[in-house]
Parts: structure tokens; C-alpha cells; sequence
């Protein structure tokens, strides 16, 4: 016997068939009669009231996730400071979230709140679900293997330049070059030139204050609150704003055309001729580095310390470097990097082990069945790419960083939402493409510059304090290859 989050005892049994806390709630229709049952998922009682689950979950999240499993089942609710969330574990119970409609489960509703100060009004989640769509149109037309191309050049050439710096040996925060590397070259691939070049310092600390709006403080508490946090997100909003409708007003003054998105977004238009002006421009432009920026050094920087840890891997991925692309290693084109086939399930188990967003959510504004369950209007439906990623019923050697198991067809059995490093469905991240090209341009030039090792053999552990799970301590060690 349990208790529900009302203190009424109930009776039920996981997915074993022992001990499940379920809630059943009685509904009347019109005439009183008829009542229908409904049973809601089963719900993690707290003796916290408000505050609930959130310090048991904040503390480790993925432990928290995965013992719900096997106790709960794959749909499981709990309360965390006042909201009550669903989470949809395993494949199965996660295709409710990826197959639904916008108007049943909604994201704007949930994320709204965190990019809306970030991105601007009028664009993304502060916008109507088919404006949005329209939107991510535009900014797809832009990402094409054309462009692809193009980026790869200029990524490399970037990358080579930056690790300058780094001289022949020594000892250097991981994460924090890669995020300085991912915007630089994110910026003068996806902004164009004239954004590129005013990219100093001090436009650098507004993009990094800026993305300091993306806390689990600007998630659960209100936007109006006078945080040093929030402070500097709406000041470096307005600045990068400023800095934005120079560069456009300039582009649209010249008669000359450049092939970038900055020249799709300024002549495109939506379904009904409408153009889009400075503002939602400006806005498409951050969200649009933004959103990628954050994910792809994460995982970049995960990448790298494993392969720091395997030196074999790491010599087996430079070897395919020199197999692929010529021992004498030229510069790289895409169709080089395509065959980079090591490299990219190096990659693939990176996002597996480490995917840099745990939760994907959406607010239910209709009741929603799933697994015998009712979830309840209000309550936001939750998936978690990293407990689908390590399902002990899904994964063989599920805690193994196995790069060897996308040699063959399904390594998760078939099971379709297993496997959700960029979402699923009608939110699909549109800049999956391109964060494969960056990642793996960046790492086959690191490959050829260093040889890299963990720092007396610490591995990172995990941050959960962020919304992206980034390495603690993230130093690595690393020594100027032999160029023979």
C-alpha cells in the first residue's frame, strides 16, 4: 500500500507485478451517471510538499529516472516545486510524446518562458506552432549540403587557428575552448562574414550571457525577478540585437548577394508573401546559433575525453584519418568526411553516453493515454533521451562505450524511440546535419594536431546543475603530434 500526492491510500504493482503506487480518479458525466474509471500513472509520494522530488532529482537525475523504472514502470509522475511531471521511460511509452500533435501536448507552453528572453518575441516558441514551422522552413533551406560544403573549409581553417594558441604540449580546459571553437565557427558559417569578423571578446561575453539564460532558474522561477542572471541575458539580448540590425540593414543595402543564411533569412518569405523584418531576423539568427551552440561543444568535449580515455581508439581514428583522406592528410571535403565511418560512431556513442539535453517536455492541454494511463491535462509530459539511451531492457552493455555496435543494423533491437540525441518528430532539431559536420571537422583536425590523454586518469564526472549535462573539471592533457 501507498500514498498518492492527496494522502489517500492505494493499492497497485509495477511492472513485475509487486508494489506499484497508482492513482484512480472517478469521473461523472453530465447526469451524474456513468461514471467512467481513469486510472493516472503512478505517482512518487513526497512528505516534501511544493518543493517535492526536486532536490532528490536535481542531486542525480538519471538515478533518480532509472530507479522510477524498475519500481514504477515506463510511465511514472511526481511533483517538483509545485508543477507535476510525467515521464515517458523506454521507447514505447515515448512515441506518445513523439507522435503527437502540438495542440495535445505543447511545447511553446513549457518553452517558452526560457527562450522567448533569450531569441525574442515573435519568433520560435513565442510564436504559433505553424508560424514556427514556417520558420524552421526558412532556416532548413539554409542548412544544405551545399552550404555543408562550404562550412567544412572554413571549419577546419578556424579550428587550425584557434589550437595555435595552444602551442606544442600542456594541460587546458576542454570544454571551454570547444565552446569558444563551436561559436566562432557556428557564427561564420550559420551569420556569415560581417558577424564573424566584429566577433571579439567583448561580443563573445554577450553571447556567453546570453546563453546564461538557459538555467533551471529561468525554467521554474518567474522572468520579471531582478537575478544578476537575468540581468545579463536581457542586456546582451539587446546588444547582440543592436550589433544584428547594423549588419542586415547593411546586407539589404548592397546589391551584391552572398550564399549564406543571413541572404536566405533577409529573401525569404512566409505562405502569405509576408517578408521577415530586422526583428524576427535578429532573432532567427541567435536562436539558431544558440540552440546548437551549447549542445555541440558538450558533446565535443565528451568526445574528446573518450578518446582521451581509449588511446587505442584515438590511434585507430587517426589511422582512418590517413586511410580515408591520403597519408600525407590534405585538407578535408565533405565526401572524405562522410567516410570517416570510426569517427561517426565515435560520435554516435558520445550522443548515446552523453546526449546534452536529458529532457525533452511538452504540457499536456488534453488528456493523454498511454500504457493503460491517463495523464492528466497540466502535468508536463516528459522523455529523457539519456535514460532511453542506457535502458538496461533496450542496450546491451549499456554503460560500455562501444562504438563497434552501430556496425550492425539495429543496436537497440529495432526499438524506435531508443535512440533520441536530437529529438523525434515534428521538433526534430533542424541543425542535426550541420552539428554532425562541425563535430567531426573539428575532432579530424584536433586528431591530426594532438594526441590527447586524461589527466592522471580522471575521467569527468558528470554536472547536473546545468539543463546541459556538461563535464565537471573537463582538463585534458594533450601533446603535438609527430608530423611524420
Amino acid at each position: 500500500m501507498g500514498k498518492d500526492r492527496t494522502g489517500k491510500k492505494q493499492d497497485g504493482k509495477d511492472r513485475t507485478g509487486k508494489n506499484r503506487t497508482e492513482k484512480t480518479g472517478l469521473e461523472k458525466d453530465r447526469t451524474g451517471k456513468n461514471r467512467t474509471e481513469k486510472k493516472y500513472p503512478p505517482y512518487i509520494p513526497s512528505s516534501v510538499p511544493f518543493l517535492g522530488q526536486a532536490i532528490a532529482f536535481g542531486k542525480s537525475p538519471i538515478e533518480f529516472l532509472e530507479n522510477a523504472y524498475e519500481k514504477y514502470g515506463p510511465v511514472v509522475s511526481f511533483t517538483m516545486v509545485g508543477k507535476t511531471f510525467t515521464y515517458l521511460l523506454g521507447g514505447d511509452a515515448a512515441a506518445l510524446l513523439f507522435n503527437s500533435k502540438n495542440e495535445e501536448l505543447n511545447a511553446e507552453d513549457v518553452y517558452s518562458r526560457l527562450t522567448t528572453p533569450v531569441f525574442g518575441k515573435g519568433v520560435a516558441y513565442d510564436v504559433p506552432n505553424p508560424v514556427f514551422l514556417e520558420q524552421k522552413k526558412m532556416l532548413k533551406t539554409g542548412l544544405n549540403i551545399a552550404h555543408f560544403k562550404q562550412h567544412m573549409e572554413i571549419i577546419e581553417e578556424e579550428t587550425r587557428e584557434y589550437f595555435k594558441r595552444w602551442g606544442d604540449r600542456g594541460e587546458k580546459n576542454l570544454f571551454e575552448a570547444l565552446s569558444e571553437l563551436i561559436i566562432l565557427t557556428a557564427s561564420r558559417c550559420l551569420h556569415g562574414r560581417e558577424i564573424r569578423s566584429i566577433l571579439d571578446e567583448k561580443v563573445a561575453q554577450l553571447y556567453a550571457d546570453l546563453d546564461g539564460g538557459f538555467t533551471h532558474a529561468a525554467w521554474l522561477l518567474p522572468g520579471w525577478l531582478p537575478l544578476p542572471s537575468f540581468r545579463r541575458r536581457d542586456r546582451a539580448h539587446r546588444e547582440i540585437k543592436k550589433i544584428f540590425y547594423k549588419v542586415i540593414e547593411k546586407r539589404r543595402q548592397t546589391e551584391e548577394k552572398e550564399d549564406d543564411i543571413l541572404q536566405t533569412l533577409i529573401d525569404a518569405t512566409y505562405k502569405d508573401g509576408r517578408p521577415l523584418n530586422d526583428d524576427e531576423i535578429a532573432g532567427m539568427l541567435i536562436g539558431l546559433l544558440l540552440a546548437g551552440q551549447h549542445t555541440s561543444s558538450t558533446t565535443s568535449a565528451w568526445l574528446g575525453f573518450f578518446l582521451a580515455r581509449d588511446r587505442s581508439l584515438q590511434d585507430r581514428c587517426y589511422k582512418e584519418q590517413k586511410q580515408v583522406c591520403g597519408e600525407n592528410l590534405p585538407p578535408l571535403n565533405y565526401d572524405k568526411l562522410k567516410d570517416l565511418n570510426l569517427l561517426d560512431r565515435c560520435l554516435k556513442e558520445t550522443l548515446r553516453l552523453r546526449p546534452p539535453i536529458m529532457t525533452m517536455m511538452r504540457m499536456a492541454r488534453s488528456p493523454q493515454k498511454v500504457g493503460g494511463y491517463t495523464i492528466p491535462v497540466g502535468h508536463q509530459v516528459c522523455v529523457s533521451p539519456t535514460v532511453n539511451h542506457r535502458l538496461q531492457d533496450t542496450w546491451t552493455q549499456r554503460l560500455e562505450f562501444n562504438p563497434d555496435r552501430y556496425l550492425g543494423e539495429s543496436p537497440a533491437g529495432g526499438e524506435k524511440f531508443s535512440y533520441i540525441p536530437f529529438g523525434a518528430g515534428r521538433h526534430r532539431c533542424i541543425g542535426e546535419n550541420f552539428a554532425y559536420v562541425q563535430i567531426k571537422t573539428i575532432w579530424s583536425t584536433m586528431l591530426r594536431l594532438y594526441e590527447y590523454d586524461l589527466v592522471d586518469g580522471y575521467f569527468p564526472t558528470i554536472n547536473y546543475t546545468t539543463m546541459i549535462h556538461t563535464p565537471n573539471n573537463p582538463v585534458i592533457r594533450y601533446r603535438r603530434r609527430d608530423q611524420h
